[in-house]
């Protein structure tokens, strides 16, 4: 008779080989990651309650259900702080069932585009006042930041052919320089003084968009220009990242134009700034008043989930593909979103993105909820924070030092 297996058996085998364990694992949210492509479905579905019941109401649906809705939703159903298990991660990233949720996204953003151009050009039968096409193009344009979510995860894949979707994604927003920036620009500057997507204590959401929109096109101009040099070929040809993916979105537009009529144009632009600034609002809520530390060497201290704010919301999460799982973004970049993990080290956001970019939109009341979560983050020592420029000097100068660029005791490493 054998001798009976030792008790720990199953455990060992399940830590030995991932996929065994992984089995005994079910992610709770996997069917619900398909939600995210039905945002897109809001203008054939507002342009079916219109014709069903006249109230025109239902043109400003994207609006309300993501500022509305969607906040109301993540109160209700509440955070899900829990993490795939270590034995899961690699099962989890394998798993193709998560790729084609983020390529669906696309062909229903852009079945929306065009359907959205048909009703601005008067199709569908219906009486649009102006406000009503303005509702439109505030659905499209939030349409088109979510679409940014979809291209940030793409963009973020060794696979050439889930780059190029990235790049498609971004062409309704004209935002391909997105695709350089964050990625070769963001991770690498995340959290320091020289990255323009990084806001500051204290800084307007109303300043920070234009100054992260100039710096973010700057910046990614400037390292494609630098790696084609490098290479004896001129920053003007289609090599260029930044400017390919531009022609993209200038050929999207005109041909759009063509097809619909120049009425449409606009509004294309419109839901284009809507889409980007809505990122850009994002932007602004990740890193809002963290700062890593200048090391004595001159290089910054390693990205940390102290860098990032988080949030555990469940509806905004699945509808972003994880965005608000930021920290640990940072810290794995080439980890699939559904495989992301909460950080206990990482401050916690009061609400998901839905309800705190309305609150970023009104910035005194911002302030009055973010500051404080700011300086308790830096147990009191507001000189460790993402200080704005204006506000460094006056404290350098306060204490006797010239140069607030030269770190001293007191003012902090930035």
């Amino acid at each position: 008779m054998s001798s009976p297996a030792p008790a720990d058996q199953s455990e060992r085998v399940g830590a030995d080989h991932g996929p065994v364990a992984a089995r005994r694992w079910r992610d709770p949210k996997r069917y619900l990651w398909l939600l995210g492509s039905i945002v897109p479905g809001l203008v054939v579905g507002s342009w079916l309650a219109v014709t069903m019941t006249g109230l025109t109401a239902f043109w400003w649906s994207g609006p309300i259900v993501a500022f509305g809705i969607m906040p109301l939703l993540d109160h209700i159903v509440g955070p899900d702080a829990e993490n795939p298990p270590d034995s899961a991660l690699e099962w989890l990233e394998d798993d193709r069932f998560y790729r084609w949720v983020t390529y669906l996204y696309l062909p229903c953003q852009y079945l929306s585009v065009v359907l959205a151009c048909w009703l601005w050009a008067g199709g569908g039968w219906l009486t649009m006042s102006f406000a009503d096409r303005f509702g439109l193009m505030m659905t499209v344009g939030i349409i088109g930041g979510v679409a940014i979510s979809a291209a940030h995860e793409l963009g973020h894949r060794q696979a050439k052919a889930e780059r190029r979707l990235s790049k498609v994604a971004l062409a309704q927003t004209f935002y391909g320089h997105f695709f350089v920036e964050h990625n070769r620009g963001h991770h690498a500057r995340v959290a320091t003084a020289e990255d323009a997507a990084s806001s500051r204590l204290g800084e307007s959401l109303y300043f920070f968009i234009p100054r992260s929109v100039v710096g973010g096109v700057r910046s990614a101009w400037r390292m494609e220009a630098k790696r084609l040099t490098r290479s004896g070929k001129s920053a003007w040809s289609l090599r260029n990242e930044v400017l390919s993916s531009w022609l993209m979105s200038i050929g999207l537009f005109i041909g759009l134009v063509i097809w619909f009529g120049s009425v449409v144009l606009p509004w294309l632009i419109g839901q284009a700034f809507v889409g980007f600034c809505l990122l850009e609002t994002v932007n602004y809520l990740e890193h809002y008043g963290l700062r890593r530390r200048k090391l004595p060497s001159g290089r910054y201290e390693r990205v940390r989930p102290s860098h990032s704010w988080n949030s555990n919301t469940v509806i905004a999460n699945v509808f972003l593909f994880h965005l608000q799982r930021h920290s640990d973004h940072h810290a794995n970049p080439q980890r699939r979103y559904q495989a992301l993990r909460q950080a206990e080290e990482a401050p916690q956001l009061p609400a998901g993105y839905a309800a705190m970019i309305v609150l970023a939109a009104i910035p005194p009341l911002w302030r009055r909820v973010m500051d404080h979560r700011v300086i308790d983050h830096y147990d009191g020592d507001i000189s460790l924070a993402a200080l704005r420029p204006r506000e460094l000097a006056r404290r350098a100068q306060k204490i006797g030092v010239h140069d607030p660029a030269v770190p001293r005791a007191g003012i902090g490493a930035h």
